[in-house]
């Protein structure tokens, strides 16, 4: 078995692809079984709550230093004119490709709000191949729009692929509920065989998207599970609300990870969530 970290305490801080099918295994072989880390973040566009401070370098060496295989990513910057223009040491490239580096050979960005300056939205930084990738617009209505970045992956050595969907959900109790019975929809369409992470910005500080996910998808949170409740996350800095969250089904094992209160507390406005899976 694989070296599991310890338990966090519980209530403490921590563009579109093609369209194709998914793949789909007859008979598949039978599967090594495989360990990797989960880490998600919400990364604010580079900047620390307000937009005091662009910190986007510092957030990728802590974000390396985590040593995670799947990293999910929310307002992640594809382009903005006017901060490359007057933000000192503002990357050229899309900020997925600045995190990415040559840590993550494979990465996929869903574009959801678009604006005069540029675009951001969702993306998904991975150490294996993704072999199909789709984004989905889940917007309700008004300015406010939400995405949900569903890639396939295909682990070495193991038969199913792995679904990782990677979310940012909306502010409003009614747009949400709408958005997690799409959630829900999508992943009510894989194979039951294959595993599933859901992970990102739930925006859910009521808590009421585990029973939905549960009872309609068959995803456990894993905070939740481990600790009897979801992680505080928001704000990074004296975290409150656990908006936060990192869902599963069709694993072996998915045990949180504790993360370091420094220096996350200060790079971003929410503190990211770590975990170890076992499929």
């Amino acid at each position: 078995m694989p070296h599991r970290p310890p338990l966090p305490r519980c209530g403490a801080p921590p563009g579109s692809g093609p369209a194709l099918d998914f793949p789909m295994t007859q008979n598949p072989p039978s599967s090594s079984p495989v360990a990797f880390k989960v880490l998600t973040v919400n990364v604010h566009k580079g900047f620390t709550s307000f937009n005091r401070r662009f910190m986007l370098h510092e957030l990728r060496e802590a974000v390396r230093q985590v040593s995670a295989d799947l990293v999910f990513l929310q307002e992640v910057l594809g382009t903005h004119q006017r901060h490359a223009g007057r933000v000192t040491n503002f990357p050229q490239e899309p900020h997925y490709e600045f995190l990415a580096d040559s840590i993550w050979t494979q990465y996929a960005y869903g574009r959801n709000a678009v604006y005069t300056d540029g675009h951001h939205g969702n993306a998904l930084l991975s150490k294996f191949p993704i072999v199909h990738y789709e984004n989905h617009d889940i917007s309700v209505s008004g300015p406010e729009r939400r995405g949900m970045l569903h890639c396939v992956l295909q682990p070495p050595q193991h038969a199913r692929p792995v679904h990782a969907i990677c979310v940012h959900l909306g502010l409003q109790e009614a747009h949400r509920q709408q958005q997690l019975r799409r959630v829900s929809a999508l992943v009510h369409s894989f194979p039951t065989q294959d595993p599933v992470i859901v992970a990102g910005d739930f925006n859910d500080w009521r808590g009421r998207a585990h029973d939905v996910l549960q009872r309609e998808a068959g995803l456990h949170e894993v905070f939740v599970q481990a600790c009897g409740r979801a992680v505080r996350t928001f704000p990074a800095s004296l975290p409150l609300l656990p908006l936060d969250r990192i869902y599963v089904r069709g694993t072996s094992v998915h045990t949180p990870m504790s993360l370091p209160r420094r220096p996350w507390n200060r790079l971003s406005d929410h503190a990211p969530l770590a975990a170890e899976i076992l499929l």
